[in-house]
C-alpha cells in the first residue's frame, strides 16, 4: 500500500525527533537546512520542511540505516515517505 502524505509527514516528524536525540545529528541537519534551532517546532508543520528532513536522512546511507534500525523501519520506508510528500517525486537517474 502506498504511503499517504499524512503518513509521510508523521514519519518525517519521527525522524526529526530521532535526529534531535543526538547533538551532532541535529547540528548537521540544522547546518544543512539553514534552520534555526528555535524554529524547529514551527517548521515541523510544513510539508516542504518535512521533505528536507527525509532528504537529509536519505543523503547519508549510514545515517539512514541507523535511523531505520532505531525506529524499526525498512530502509525503503523513507523513500516511500519522500515520494508521498509534495515535491518529493522520485528521482530516476537513468
Amino acid at each position: 500500500m502506498a504511503m499517504t502524505q499524512a503518513g509521510a509527514e508523521h514519519l518525517a516528524v519521527q525522524v526529526l525527533g530521532w535526529l534531535a536525540q543526538d547533538h551532532a545529528r541535529i547540528a548537521a541537519f540544522l547546518a544543512a537546512s539553514g534552520t534555526a534551532p528555535g524554529s524547529l517546532r514551527e517548521r515541523a508543520n510544513e510539508p516542504d520542511f518535512l521533505l528536507a528532513v527525509i532528504e537529509f536522512l536519505m543523503a547519508d546511507e549510514a545515517l539512514l540505516l541507523d535511523c531505520c534500525a532505531a525506529l524499526d523501519l525498512s530502509p525503503q520506508t523513507p523513500a516511500d515517505a519522500r515520494a508521498a510528500l509534495p515535491g518529493g517525486v522520485p528521482v530516476h537517474w537513468t
